[in-house]
């Protein structure tokens, strides 16, 4: 006889992912509201309801995968980071770069004030500098949408999220520093490994490009290129303990500026793409806790506030020198709202140096599940009052 228990525990995943994609289709054709936010609902939903069932550890399957899935949806995204514009309007990373240490300066603030350690106020406000590319990317995708706001809340996420992942790892670098006292340990987990992580990205940028010009028929063979690539280069970062975020993003940069077409039809890298899609926003929320959720809400609703009011203020102040209305500048912070998936696989990444930061910090916890929720829909609604959707200029 099959035994009941190890069946259950087969089939949780694919139930979960099923389930996620069938509620995200019939949510998002009654009501508009992206996919993603229902992803995220059914994936704390089911982990809520059976916590046994969805746990994983760095290694596992699932946890690969996912991070796998947010590599891809990287590599897209830095693919369409367009560096020659960053050069010709500067004021573009000049307001990535005030909006982003606002938010570290009035998050760490408030942190600071509410009680928490200086090194734990440090961690919350480092993750909540960035903004999720892979929710950000999603909404672009799934609406269709084309214009200043979206080229802006593009370099903006990539801008704020490479500033995060250096500030998170220099402060995870300096909690290592303090524990073991070993600074060379401190420095391997920050400066240099985000050195070698970029680096790697960039060869990839290279090398893939390179190849695909030997081989020819580029258009038709580019897609399975840059995924199997994606994947090699996941693994290798997993493996070396390097960040694959930095990695990844750095490596679609690159094969952008080595001249390698990616058309319009291959965006989310297809129908495996979509469904890893479908697994990552699954899977994000799966590691939170209800308690924890409950216990951090309050401060979670004051520190988003904070976030999304300094963001917006932010960009908007440079929007005129940035050459756009102060109300796209205005629409262009608030779709800078998304932060769940990056800030979980941020923590995860942590975990295999033995630091569990997440049961200390309730308030992110609270911060992310709210964010897997309302963020994909602020960024949607940002794109559709711009008139950079379809639908809007079908109207």
């Amino acid at each position: 006889m099959p035994d009941l228990v190890v069946i259950t525990a087969e089939l949780a995943w694919p139930f979960a992912i099923a389930l996620a994609w069938l509620a995200g289709e019939i949510m998002h054709r009654w009501s508009g509201v992206p996919r993603i936010s229902v992803y995220g609902l059914v994936g704390f939903a089911v982990a809520q309801a059976f916590p046994e069932l969805y746990t994983s550890d760095s290694s596992s399957p699932v946890t690969i995968l996912a991070n796998v899935a947010f590599g891809l949806i990287l590599f897209e995204f830095g693919y369409r980071i367009n560096l020659k514009w960053l050069r010709l309007n500067p004021w573009i990373a000049v307001t990535g770069l005030v909006e982003s240490a606002a938010t570290f300066v009035v998050v760490y603030v408030i942190g600071h004030l509410s009680g928490m350690p200086p090194l734990t106020s440090l961690l919350l406000a480092s993750l909540a500098m960035s903004s999720s590319p892979a929710g950000v990317l999603r909404v672009i995708n799934e609406q269709n949408s084309a214009g200043q706001v979206t080229e802006r809340v593009l370099h903006l996420v990539a801008i704020n999220c490479v500033l995060a992942v250096f500030v998170y790892k220099v402060i995870v670098g300096v909690w290592v520093f303090q524990t073991s006292g070993s600074l060379g340990q401190a420095i391997s987990h920050s400066a240099i490994e985000l050195l070698a992580s970029a680096v790697l990205g960039a060869v990839f940028g290279v090398l893939v490009p390179a190849l695909l010009r030997q081989l020819g028929h580029v258009q038709r063979d580019g897609t399975v290129a840059f995924a199997l690539a994606v994947v090699l280069l996941v693994a290798i970062t997993h493996a070396a303990n390097l960040s694959p975020v930095l990695a990844t993003l750095t490596f679609g940069l690159m094969a952008r500026h080595r001249r390698i077409s990616f058309s319009r039809t291959e965006r989310n890298f297809g129908a495996i793409g979509e469904l890893l899609t479908v697994l990552l926003f699954v899977f994000a929320v799966t590691t939170l806790d209800w308690d924890r959720v409950v216990a951090g809400a309050g401060l979670a609703i004051v520190l988003l506030l904070a976030r999304f009011v300094v963001k917006t203020s932010a960009v908007a102040v440079f929007a005129h020198v940035g050459g756009v209305t102060w109300r796209k500048g205005a629409l262009t912070g608030v779709a800078l709202a998304p932060m769940s998936v990056f800030v979980i696989l941020l923590l995860e990444q942590t975990k295999s140096m033995g630091i569990v930061l997440v049961d200390e910090l309730a308030a992110l916890a609270a911060m992310t599940l709210l964010m897997e929720v309302l963020g994909p829909i602020f960024t949607q609604y940002a794109l559709v009052w711009a008139n950079e959707t379809p639908q809007e200029e079908e109207a």
